[in-house]
């Protein structure tokens, strides 16, 4: 994947790890939470036992989500492996707009997407001021 050049530099760097940072964090709690199956009653956004079922997924589906979450965070965090990195973004982004599209169909009220559309945002920002040697494909080749 070709990617545009990310501001270089200093304010670059600091974009990408602070966005690295509240996503890593946002996707192990809440995979954490999902993977131990809480049950977070009233809450749907992010779901746990009560809203994974308010939502219409069976209660498995949040072993699936949590293993994948956490295993998202280690590829983003650890150096190297950019094919992983991708599809861990790639995956977040799926989860997220997932998400947010289930919110929308179930009619929930726009604040219950805050949560989604917050660590969707995180994706693309941590994916696209990555660093080069984070990168697929480094921005420089020709």
């Amino acid at each position: 994947m070709i990617k545009s050049n990310p501001p270089a530099g200093r304010a670059g760097k600091i974009i990408y790890w602070i966005a690295t940072f509240w996503l890593a964090l946002g996707m192990t709690a809440t995979g954490i939470l999902q993977l131990l199956h809480v049950e977070a009653e009233g809450a749907i956004a992010p779901p746990g036992v009560y809203g994974i079922k308010y939502l219409g997924y069976p209660v498995y589906f949040l072993t699936l989500l949590g293993i994948w979450k956490l295993l998202g965070v280690i590829a983003v965090l650890i150096p190297k492996f950019p094919l992983v990195k991708e599809w861990a973004y790639a995956g977040f982004f799926f989860v997220m707009s997932g998400a947010i599209f289930t919110h929308i169909v179930v009619g929930d009220p726009v604040t219950e997407l805050i949560p989604s559309l917050l660590l969707l945002t995180m994706t693309v920002f941590s994916w696209y001021f990555r660093p080069e040697t984070r990168a697929l494909i480094s921005t420089s080749q020709n």
